[in-house]
């Protein structure tokens, strides 16, 4: 073929290819609004402001009152984290994520549970204590300058800014075998998994160059432990990926331990000026994947944003004229892949698996095509009565639906650019070359026509023990029939068929997989959940399933409240 004539095909396949990737932006730009219609409206939803309430904690252990049977191996305790206070004096907080962290623990043994809770002892909370008003800035809340200062200096603290929070409420977290309560910023604490005593502060900065941290770390088969953190200056805005090596604490110390802990990557944001928002991110046997997502972090905004008296929340943008990319590491190596992974703009919070299959990785997670759902969560939201403007605002929202994508991992300069690259035969996703290092992705979508019925799903979980980066067939998650999860949910990827739990008038934690002894299939144990309801005061309840069949084992009744949480682990004793 002359040179004239490969010009004239490589034309053609440019424009084949501009087409084919503005068919997929319009599709994208499509499926929220497909997800909304598919899902049914909404009509009488109850109010759930009882769920965004403060409560007292309960530092000492009380009793459960158990019906049904609690299996007796079940041996251990069953740790939450989540806002529970909601204001300081005469000031509230704004969003749902501000509310100070309080511990849940129902430890379980031999049948019997006892529940207890303590909120923790951060600087913030000790601060906001003291003053009795609101003087640390959170996620959607921005302190006011103390009143008893002249007007001068009120004006001047508008230019300084804010110290990160360590409101720590968003998960527990493990590092080298002792327990931490995380949130987002570079700050974590320090817990004592038994008591919920708050021990000392860890501020990530100084052990690595990172300015802020995940709450949802993952955790290899050797024990060592993976993040992902910030990091910028004068080179840029970074994405760094975080190693804590194996525990080798030595015997009697009570102190947190970071030693050996480094940055295993550097991944340059796309745009220094706008970088990515992320919550979560993906971990195979040998790869770590970062996703970086069209919610934006406007650095422009974030320097202006103390003078212009507006909340962090303020800073982030949902901009779908960005790609979403999969930045594909090495784990072991730290080597980044010279591929670059993209696919029509989507959002993710929380991934539910990712593992290797003969040269490919699938990654599977919750995504949704509106990231300003994120700001939707304040508590004039969640507190809205029942009636037409509650129902409106929730039928306005997208749904999170679960997805696969898969990359092929042997793409070359040789690799075609007129195929699906995806050979897998149980995968309905696509990967397409669309030019030197590029690889477009489409998702599979992971579930069938029922689970609109229940609103969508978000919070997942596998049993992490066992299959967490290898291939697996079952997940567990919350279906989102109100603005709160009202539904538990097993999902079936073989058969994409799905079991639930749902009552009316109750509102699900995230489920907890907890494997029974010498398990010898998937689901054999049980889920664990904390059931609230907003219609009867002090009528809360562990509720424990038969993970196989997902029918009712036991429940242990509690007579406290319990505002609605984020994310929670099982703390199996010997």
């Amino acid at each position: 073929m002359g040179r004239q004539g490969s010009l004239v095909v490589r034309a053609q396949l440019y424009k084949f290819w501009i087409c084919d990737i503005r068919k997929l932006e319009h599709l994208s730009s499509l499926s929220m609004e497909a997800s909304k219609k598919k899902c049914p409206l909404a009509m009488g939803l109850e109010d759930i402001a009882p769920l965004v309430r403060t409560v007292e904690e309960i530092p000492e252990p009380i009793t459960t009152v158990i019906k049904g049977n609690i299996p007796s191996w079940i041996n251990g305790s069953f740790l939450r984290n989540g806002p529970g206070k909601f204001e300081f004096g005469k000031d509230n907080f704004n969003h749902w994520f501000d509310g100070m962290a309080l511990m849940h623990r129902f430890y379980i043994h031999d049948g019997e549970v006892t529940y207890s809770s303590r909120f923790l002892r951060s600087d913030s909370y000790m601060r906001n204590s003291e003053k009795d008003r609101i003087v640390v800035c959170e996620f959607g809340t921005m302190a006011m300058p103390d009143p008893c200062k002249n007007f001068f200096s009120r004006f001047l603290s508008r230019f300084k800014i804010p110290k990160a929070t360590d409101n720590a409420s968003v998960n527990f977290v493990k590092y080298k075998g002792d327990y931490y309560v995380s949130t987002e910023t570079n700050y974590m604490r320090r817990v004592d998994p038994q008591s919920l005593e708050t021990k000392e502060k860890v501020d990530w900065s100084e052990y690595i160059a990172v300015n802020s941290a995940t709450a949802h770390p993952h955790y290899d088969r050797e024990g060592a432990s993976y993040n992902m953190g910030n990091s910028y200056g004068k080179g840029g805005f970074f994405y760094n990926i975080i190693r804590v090596p194996p525990p080798e604490k030595v015997a009697g110390e009570d102190k947190a331990d970071f030693s050996g802990a480094q940055v295993l990557c550097s991944i340059p944001a796309s745009d220094s000026r706008k970088p990515s928002y992320y919550h979560s991110f993906a971990m195979s046997e040998n790869y770590v994947v970062f996703i970086e997502q069209p919610i934006k972090l406007d650095l422009l905004k974030f320097m202006l944003f103390r003078i212009q008296g507006k909340s962090f929340d303020k800073v982030m943008t949902w901009e779908p004229q960005y790609d979403t990319i999969f930045h594909v590491v090495h784990r072991h190596t730290g080597e980044q892949s010279k591929v670059k992974y993209s696919a029509p703009p989507m959002f993710t919070l929380h991934q539910i698996n990712a593992y290797e299959d003969k040269g490919f990785l699938v990654m599977d997670m919750c995504c949704g095509d509106d990231g300003d759902v994120i700001g939707d969560f304040t508590l004039e939201n969640l507190r809205r009565g029942p009636g037409e403007e509650m129902d409106k605002f929730y039928n306005s929202m997208c749904r999170n639906l679960p997805r696969r994508y898969v990359l092929p991992l042997t793409v070359t300069d040789d690799t075609p650019s007129d195929q699906n690259l995806v050979t897998l035969p149980f995968c309905q996703a696509t990967a397409v070359k669309t030019g030197c290092g590029k690889v477009l992705c489409t998702h599979e979508e992971l579930y069938d026509e029922e689970l609109f019925q229940y609103g969508g799903l978000e919070f997942p979980q596998i049993n992490y023990a066992h299959y967490n980066a290898r291939p697996y067939r079952y997940y567990y998650a919350c279906g989102f029939g109100h603005l709160f999860s009202d539904s538990l949910l097993k999902m079936d990827l073989e058969t994409k068929k799905l079991k639930a739990w749902r009552h009316p008038g109750l509102f699900p934690s995230e489920p907890v997989f907890v494997p029974a002894p010498n398990a010898t299939e998937e689901d054999d144990g049980v889920v664990m959940s904390i059931i609230i309801t907003p219609r009867t005061e002090k009528s809360t309840f562990l509720l424990v399933l038969d993970a196989k069949t997902f029918t009712e084992l036991g429940r242990a009744e509690v007579p406290v409240n319990i505002p609605f949480g984020t994310h929670g682990v099982f703390n199996e004793m010997q």
